[in-house]
């Protein structure tokens, strides 16, 4: 029981963060099928925002991640002034990564949840970790007036 009611709890937080309350969840997203639909409709967000960056292609919240670039590139598309996109280079992944996170913290005022070292240290990041960091990403470019969410 404890744990269906945490997976109520983490589908009313997410559901919240995207444009609902928990008692009253943004219909768009709930009519469509709940948590998986949420995260599907954030990775395609991700795939329109980096479209057409060189050495991105997002197709998923782990490996797509790898090189720092597909962060790189989200955040370039809304402060294309906060650094030259195309001097970055894949294998330079500690640069990459520190780059965007600063930036996001900077510009987007997302908190860090991800350190720099632990995503060197992984091949492929946890696509639970980049998941979320993206969801807190996305909450903060909403909450600053740069996304636009759909109310129903």
């Amino acid at each position: 029981r404890p744990r269906a009611s945490a997976r109520a709890q983490g589908r009313s937080a997410i559901l919240e963060k995207f444009g609902g309350a928990a008692k009253g969840p943004a219909p768009h997203l709930k009519r469509v099928g709940g948590t998986a639909a949420v995260k599907a409709m954030l990775l395609e967000w991700c795939r329109a925002r980096t479209r057409g960056y060189q050495h991105v292609e997002v197709q998923n919240f782990a490996g797509s991640w790898g090189s720092g670039l597909a962060f790189c590139a989200l955040l370039h598309s809304f402060f294309p002034d906060a650094f030259d996109y195309a001097a970055l280079q894949p294998a330079e992944r500690r640069h990459n990564f520190t780059l965007a996170f600063a930036t996001a913290e900077e510009r987007a005022g997302c908190t860090p949840l991800l350190d720099v070292e632990d995503m060197v240290r992984l091949p492929v990041p946890d696509a639970k970790c980049i998941y979320t960091y993206v969801q807190e990403l996305y909450r903060c470019l909403v909450a600053k007036g740069l996304v636009r969410t759909k109310k129903c």
